[in-house]
């Protein structure tokens, strides 16, 4: 009804609305946990995209913590806590930090990744003249590896706070898994 509705976006509208993200990112943050503070307005040449934008007086302020789950060789899974809720954010945020989200073709610039990439088993060496073509990749992830994993807020009938969590998609598990499997970093005895 409309009561709810209108206590819903106030809790919006004050920030006391929690998000957490899980995401994937090409490349790995240095520090285990880090909070970028930098405004964010309109890319002064790509209408579509967001930017960076410290100088611009119509930016809007953003703050985002993060948190490394796990690293692998070339890539990181991250949590991700903004404290603010501007346009493309997050994705921002991360490549800012040069580590774009995987399959982010806006922030990252590309949007697909297979699990022979991930494996670093493609040959990209010429075929000779009589040998097969070789079988055609299939993407593991053809889409940004960003997903809203929890959202915390308070009811309004009761006014208990709860919690309401998503399960990884598929799509993101398999490509976690892949890089568990094949990325993994090796750990000191």
């Amino acid at each position: 009804n409309d009561q709810a509705h209108a206590f819903l976006a106030a809790q919006f509208e004050e920030k006391s609305v929690k998000k957490e993200y899980f995401a994937i990112t090409l490349g790995g943050i240095r520090a285990d946990r880090e909070v970028v503070d930098l405004p964010i307005g309109r890319h002064p040449k790509d209408r579509v995209k967001m930017a960076i934008a410290p100088n611009d007086p119509d930016a809007k302020e953003a703050l985002t913590f993060f948190e490394v789950l796990e690293r692998f060789r070339g890539f990181s899974t991250v949590r991700c806590l903004p404290k603010t809720g501007r346009t493309h954010q997050i994705r921002l945020h991360l490549a800012n930090l040069g580590t774009p989200i995987l399959c982010d073709k806006l922030y990252g610039g590309r949007s697909i990744i297979t699990r022979e990439e991930i494996a670093g088993v493609i040959d990209r060496r010429p075929k000779k003249k009589n040998e097969d073509a070789p079988p055609p990749l299939t993407p593991i992830l053809a889409r940004q590896a960003l997903h809203a994993r929890k959202i915390t807020f308070e009811l309004p009938s009761t006014r208990q706070t709860i919690a309401v969590e998503a399960p990884l998609p598929d799509d993101i598990r398999e490509t976690l898994e892949a890089l568990r499997e094949c990325r993994a970093l090796e750990r000191p005895a």
